[in-house]
Parts: C-alpha cells; sequence; structure tokens
C-alpha cells in the first residue's frame, strides 16, 4: 500500500511540473494573463492618460551585454541600426509571422497591454524565452482622422531604446535607466492623416525590461482621438 502511494505521490509531481512547463510556453496562461490579452480587431484608442497599450511584440533577439553601463548613444545607435532580419525597418509585420535571426527563429506576437508600461520581461518569460542580455522590437499603428501638429512622443524605457515614426527617428534613450513615464520626449512632430506607424526597439543587460509610450499635444495634454490597429 507504502508503494502505490509513494508511485502515485511520484506520479502527480511529475504531472504539476509537466504542466508547470507547459505554461510558460502557452501565451494564455494564468501569470500572462495578467499582463496581456490578445489583440483583436477591434479598434481600440489610447487609455485615459494617453498611453498606446497595443502593440506587435518581437520575441527577444539575443544580445548579451553583463552591464547596462556600455548602452551609450553611439553603441545603441549602432545596434539599433543594424538589420537582424528583413522587413526590420519598413511595414508592419503580421501577428504569428516569424522571421530568423542567426540561429534564433523568433515570432510576432499581436498584444493589448493590461498595463499603461508594456512588460517585455514578462511577455519574454512567459513564452519561456531569454530575459536578460535582450533586444526587442516593437510596432504599432495610430490611425488620425486628420493631421495632428506640434505633438511630443513621450517615452519611458528600461533600459535604453530608439523609436520612430514614419521611419524617421523620433526619440532615443541611452544609458542605464528605469522606466520612467515621459522620461524623454521628441521633439515636435506632425501625426499625419490616416495611418501612422510606429516603430521601436529596446535593449536590456540584466534588468526589467519594459517600456511606455504617449503623444503630448502643444498643451501638454495627452493625445486621445486616434485609434489603434496592428495591421
Amino acid at each position: 500500500m507504502n508503494k502505490i502511494n509513494w508511485k502515485l505521490f511520484l506520479f502527480l509531481g511529475f504531472l504539476f511540473v509537466g504542466m508547470n512547463g507547459n505554461s510558460q510556453n502557452d501565451i494564455s496562461s494564468t501569470d500572462f494573463s495578467n499582463y496581456f490579452s490578445r489583440s483583436t480587431d477591434e479598434v481600440i484608442y489610447p487609455d485615459n492618460d494617453g498611453f498606446i497599450r497595443r502593440w506587435l511584440l518581437l520575441e527577444p533577439i539575443n544580445k548579451p551585454n553583463r552591464s547596462n553601463t556600455v548602452f551609450t548613444d553611439s553603441y545603441i545607435r549602432k545596434a539599433f541600426t543594424t538589420e537582424y532580419f528583413s522587413s526590420q525597418f519598413n511595414g508592419v509585420p503580421k501577428d504569428g509571422d516569424k522571421v530568423r535571426v542567426g540561429d534564433q527563429i523568433l515570432k510576432w506576437h499581436a498584444l493589448d497591454s493590461k498595463l499603461f508600461n508594456v512588460k517585455l520581461f514578462r511577455f519574454a518569460s512567459n513564452l519561456d524565452k531569454q530575459v536578460y542580455g535582450v533586444l526587442f522590437w516593437a510596432v504599432t499603428v495610430l490611425n488620425c482622422p486628420d493631421d495632428i501638429c506640434n505633438v511630443r512622443m513621450s517615452v519611458g524605457s528600461n533600459s535604453a531604446s530608439m523609436w520612430w515614426l514614419n521611419g524617421e527617428e523620433a526619440v532615443i534613450l541611452s544609458g542605464d535607466r528605469r522606466m520612467v513615464k515621459d522620461d524623454c520626449m521628441s521633439g515636435r512632430l506632425t501625426l499625419k492623416k490616416g495611418k501612422n506607424i510606429i516603430r521601436g526597439a529596446v535593449i536590456n543587460g540584466p534588468g526589467m525590461s519594459d517600456f511606455c509610450l504617449r503623444f503630448i499635444d502643444e498643451n501638454g495634454n495627452p493625445v486621445k482621438n486616434i485609434t489603434i490597429t496592428y495591421k
């Protein structure tokens, strides 16, 4: 009887471990759902504070760095302008698209963040991907009913990052930094009528990667009269 109970205990233990291991690869796991939900075709708006929560996120590129002190302007410009995969700097990827970066096969995920700051660390860890020494790419599409002039892109990131609007560099955040909203702002920009593509790259060594992004108008108010899609 004791032998049977012991075998049953071992079986249940292995089953529990196996279920936990599988949950890390499951994008619908409980922990993942605390931070993200899958994007749908439903159009959404920025949140009440203007933050953009819908993003296409690429699984992390391996970019080993023991320390974030190396993230000078020159270092991150070289890191972010290196071509890692085709169509890196143009177009909008599709949800589920895969790219090859060296010996890595990485997938794009269309997700809605449940927090104003997009938790890249949680995104990677729940897909059982590396979380340190990484480079993330993010893309989203803003749709404007008319030209919106004299706005500023306002970004916070952990750690360094670089952001583009419609193919033009907008703002760069260098150095070892924590994510603070409105940490850096671009010069004056125009969100054009129709589709606007935002592209960003976030790099981190040993740290909890995340970012937040919104646009601020010339009166200092968040821009909210825009819609967000991933196509």
